[in-house]
């Protein structure tokens, strides 16, 4: 029986199994940073692919990424406008551990691990189990390749060892809007799109004062 209550999922998630759970999008197949290749093996997914990482705020994301003074005033400019929602931004990573600054494992991207991809969920369940857990490793829940899975039923069935809420705590916010997040790239001057997704982004007003 893989469906469990909110604190064993989150119990389950922070001691390094894989957990299923709703988001604003589409459901998020997550696990803890390090234990990253869970996903990979699971989901079959291709070493190119890098996953993203989900937090309940920005303030739990910036100290995975790196940058100037005015780039982080461009990236919190943008967030400010569009977080917590279907928005991924695609950041330098940070490549040192010193207290303030964190690195991320590279199995999280492990052809690139220069950058990362953040997002903060507009779902307060995601976001309930994000507080408690820390940042997680998290992708779509489907096989790679396949479209996206919606239901908890389709879940189990794909992932039976994926740890997902029992159905009762979950009426009603197990479906997002079904489609992805938008995923922008910074390129170190403006934005690039990488998929258009949820949130139609304005690449002008997202530019601030970069140059």
């Amino acid at each position: 029986m893989t469906q469990v209550s909110l604190e064993a999922l989150i119990a389950g998630a922070r001691a390094g199994h894989l957990v299923s759970f709703p988001t604003d999008t589409v459901p998020a197949l997550a696990t803890l940073p390090e234990k990253a290749g869970l996903i990979f093996a699971a989901k079959q997914r291709s070493q190119d692919k890098p996953l993203i990482l989900m937090a309940a705020s920005s303030a739990d994301l910036w100290p995975y990424v790196k940058g100037s003074e005015i780039e982080f005033q461009v990236w919190q400019e943008l967030v400010n406008k569009y977080w917590p929602g279907a928005l991924t931004l695609v950041l330098p990573a940070s490549d040192v551990y010193d207290g303030l600054r964190l690195r991320l494992p590279k199995v999280m991207n492990p052809i690139d691990p220069t950058t990362i991809g953040v997002r903060v969920p507009n779902c307060a369940i995601a976001q309930t189990i994000l507080a408690q857990t820390g940042p997680l490793a998290t992708t779509s829940a489907n096989l790679s390749g396949q479209p996206p899975l919606q239901t908890i039923a389709e879940i189990e069935a794909q992932f039976p060892e994926v740890l997902t809420l029992v159905t009762t705590e979950n009426q009603g916010e197990i479906s997002g809007m079904g489609i992805p997040s938008t995923v922008a790239k910074w390129t170190g001057v403006n934005w690039q799109i990488l998929r258009q997704g949820g949130i139609k982004l304005n690449i002008l007003a997202s530019n601030g004062n970069s140059e």
